[in-house]
């Protein structure tokens, strides 16, 4: 299975807060041993893109970009429903279920053209660190190789947003000579703000990052 085979996907939307708690729940164990399949894996990372897919979608929708920075920026966006449509292929592929897509609430991140590009920097920056951290726990070789080219676009997402808000090469643009791995509490911890009902929903608190 290669980069052109994870293709296509469809989505179903259910309240965030039931997402949230399918995906703890479903992946509670992780935090303190491992993911038990690799069908496990690639649901974690389709919950993420679903995240991310809906982010750009309503961002690129708000107009707050022009130019070349909200061409790049519909190309990022493309790229997620493209992730998207790729890990629920998968997944069917390997005989799973994809998990459905959560109700999403941005809450400020819209406000201004700044306040979109934080909060894509960090949804990017925790894409990176997530893929990173279930590397390890895919067993399949094809689609570990899959998910590291997903994992490379994530990193170049990144820096092409940390570039156009002007940040910094080092700990702005990329963190260190090496990715740093994240674990299932710090990247639920990063998206639950931004879940629909969620009680930690701080509109838009996390682009203070």
């Amino acid at each position: 299975m290669d980069r052109r085979s994870f293709l296509k996907g469809t989505a179903t939307v259910v309240p965030a807060t039931v997402g949230l708690q399918m995906l703890t729940t479903r992946f509670a164990w992780a935090q303190s041993s491992d993911f038990g399949s690799d069908e496990d894996v690639l649901n974690y990372a389709l919950t993420l893109e679903f995240l991310e897919s809906e982010f750009y979608r309503q961002g690129n929708d708000a107009g707050l970009l022009s130019g070349k920075e909200a061409e790049y920026v519909q190309t990022i966006g493309a790229d997620e429903d493209a992730h998207v449509a790729a890990l629920t292929d998968t997944i069917m592929k390997i005989g799973g279920t994809p998990v459905k897509a959560p109700a999403v609430d941005f809450g400020k991140s819209f406000a201004s053209r700044e306040s979109y590009l934080k909060t894509a920097h960090v949804f990017e920056n925790t894409g990176v660190g997530a893929y990173l951290g279930a590397a390890g726990f895919i067993k399949n070789k094809d689609i570990l190789q899959a998910a590291a080219g997903i994992f490379g676009v994530e990193a170049r997402h990144a820096a092409v947003v940390g570039s156009i808000l002007g940040l910094s090469p080092e700990d702005g643009v990329y963190m260190g000579a090496t990715e740093t791995p994240q674990d299932m509490n710090q990247v639920l911890g990063a998206i639950q703000p931004f879940l629909a009902g969620s009680s930690s929903m701080s509109g838009g608190a996390a682009v203070t990052r």
